[in-house]
C-alpha cells in the first residue's frame, strides 16, 4: 500500500494510549508488578535464585520437581507480563545451564506448557524478549525516586552480577531517552495531515534531540557492563533456538508441539523504537535487513507493532518536506537522519568491544591456562562469535542498516 493512501483509516490525533505506550515511559511497562499471586510461588522462588541455581548447576533439577501450574489465575496484562518475564527466565536457564555444549532438545511440560499459554495471550513467542528483559523487568528502590540508574533495579536477573544489571538498566534508559522522540512522531504526523509547518519543524527538532539522547545513554554501557562479563557469561543466555548453531533444531515445547520450534534470541534489534523513526523518516533498509527486522516485529507486543504499522501507513514525512521546498524542514528532516545514523554507527562500536573485542581476549585467556580464572573458568562461547543474539550476521547487518540511514538524507 502506498504512504497516504489510508489515512482515512488512521483514527487522529494517533493517541499513544491506543498502543499501550505511556505518556511518561514509552514503550516501557509503566511500574511493573513484582510478585505474581500465591498460587504461583514455586515459580517465584525458583526465578528469585536464579544466578545462584544456574551457576551451581541446581536450575534443571529444581524445574524437574516444580509442579504443574495453570495460568487460569493469571489476571490482567501487568500479571501475564510477570509470568512471561518469569517463564522465560527460567526458560533461558534451564537450557544455557551447562554452556553451549550442554543443551538439551525438550523444554519440560510443566515449564513449557504454561510458558506457552502465557505467550499466546500476550501474543509474544515462548522465549525471552526485549520486552521481558528490559521493558517489563524494573523497578525503583525509592518509589517516588528519579528514572536514574542508581535508584533502579531489575526484578528477576541471570549470571553476571552488576553487569547484567547493568546491562538491562542502560537499556532502559535508552528507552527512557526515546519517549520524547516518541511523542515527537505523533506531533509530526499531526502536523503534516494539518499542514502546520511550524509545529512540524518543531517536532523533528525534538525527534533529533532524542536521538541524541539515547546515543548519550548509551555511552553509560561502558560505566557499567564489563566486555568480558558480558561475553562469557551474560550473552549465552540471550541466545535463542533459530539460526543458531549450538540448537540447530530448535527446541520441542512439551506437551505443546512434537514439532522442534525455533526462535530468536533477544535483541536490540525486537526494540520499537528505532522501528519507529525508520518508518517515520521513510528508510529503506537492503532486503536481507528488512527481512530480518521484519522477523523482530514478531517479538514486540503486538500493540507497539500495531504502533509501527499505523506510522507506515501515515502520509511521507520525507515526500511532504520534498515537496514543501522548506529549506528549515529539509535540515530538520537531515539532523533526524544524522542523530539515527550516529546512534547506529556508535552502537557498532558498542558491539565492537563487547564482543568481537571481548571473544578475541576470552579465546586468548582460553589459550593460556594460566588464566582461566577470569569470569568464566569456563570455554568461552563460540557458536554466536560472528552473530547477534538474534541471529543476525551482526557486523553486515549493522553497517548496513547504518548505510542505508544515511542514504535517507535530503540532498540541498
Amino acid at each position: 500500500m502506498e504512504a497516504g493512501e489510508s489515512t482515512e483509516e488512521t483514527p487522529l490525533p494517533l493517541a499513544l494510549s491506543r498502543f499501550q505506550v505511556s505518556e511518561e515511559y514509552g514503550f516501557l511497562l509503566p511500574d511493573p508488578l513484582r510478585e505474581l499471586p500465591a498460587p504461583y510461588g514455586p515459580w517465584m522462588e525458583i526465578a528469585h535464585d536464579l544466578p545462584q541455581l544456574i551457576t551451581s548447576r541446581r536450575l534443571r533439577s529444581q524445574v524437574h520437581q516444580m509442579p504443574q501450574l495453570s495460568t487460569w489465575h493469571l489476571q490482567g496484562r501487568e500479571e501475564l507480563h510477570l509470568a512471561h518475564l518469569v517463564l522465560s527466565f527460567i526458560t533461558m536457564g534451564y537450557l544455557w545451564q551447562e554452556g553451549e555444549d550442554g543443551t538439551v532438545k525438550v523444554l519440560p511440560r510443566n515449564l513449557a506448557v504454561p510458558f506457552w499459554e502465557v505467550s499466546q495471550a500476550l501474543g509474544l513467542p515462548p522465549i525471552l524478549s526485549h520486552t521481558d528483559f528490559v521493558l517489563a523487568n524494573w523497578r525503583k528502590k525509592n518509589p517516588n525516586g528519579p528514572l536514574e540508574i542508581e535508584n533502579l533495579d531489575t526484578i528477576i536477573s541471570l549470571p553476571g552480577g552488576e553487569s547484567l544489571r547493568g546491562f538491562v538498566l542502560v537499556t532502559l534508559l535508552v528507552e527512557k531517552a526515546a519517549v520524547p522522540g516518541i511523542k515527537a512522531i505523533v506531533q509530526a504526523i499531526r502536523a503534516i495531515l494539518q499542514l502546520d509547518e511550524e509545529t512540524l519543524h518543531k517536532a523533528l527538532q525534538e525527534l533529533a534531540e532524542a536521538i541524541r539522547d539515547m546515543s548519550k545513554a548509551l555511552k553509560r554501557m561502558h560505566d557499567y557492563v564489563d566486555p568480558a562479563v558480558f561475553y562469557a557469561v551474560i550473552r549465552i543466555f540471550l541466545s535463542g533456538w533459530k539460526d543458531n548453531p549450538a540448537m540447530p533444531d530448535g527446541l520441542i515445547y512439551e506437551g505443546v508441539s512434537d514439532e522442534p520450534m525455533a526462535y530468536s534470541g533477544g535483541s536490540a534489534a525486537q526494540s520499537t523504537i528505532l522501528h519507529a523513526f525508520d518508518e517515520l523518516l521513510g528508510i529503506r533498509h537492503s532486503k536481507e535487513s528488512t527481512a530480518f527486522l521484519h522477523r523482530m516485529r514478531d517479538y514486540m507486543p503486538p500493540p507497539h507493532r500495531a504502533f509501527v504499522q499505523e506510522i507506515h501507513h501515515a502520509p511521507s514525512l520525507k515526500q511532504h518536506v520534498l515537496s514543501s521546498g522548506d529549506a528549515r524542514l529539509c535540515a530538520a528532516f537531515n539532523q533526524c537522519i544524522s542523530a539515527l545514523a550516529d546512534f547506529r554507527s556508535y552502537h557498532i562500536t558498542i558491539v565492537t568491544k563487547y564482543i568481537t573485542v571481548a571473544a578475541a581476549k576470552a579465546k586468548a585467556r582460553w589459550a593460556d591456562p594460566g588464566n582461566r580464572a577470569g569470569p568464566s573458568a569456563g570455554k568461552p562461547p563460540s557458536a554466536l562469535e560472528a552473530k547477534g543474539t538474534g541471529g543476525s550476521h551482526i557486523f553486515s547487518f549493522l553497517k548496513s542498516i547504518r548505510d542505508t540511514t544515511r542514504e535517507g538524507t535530503i540532498s540541498a
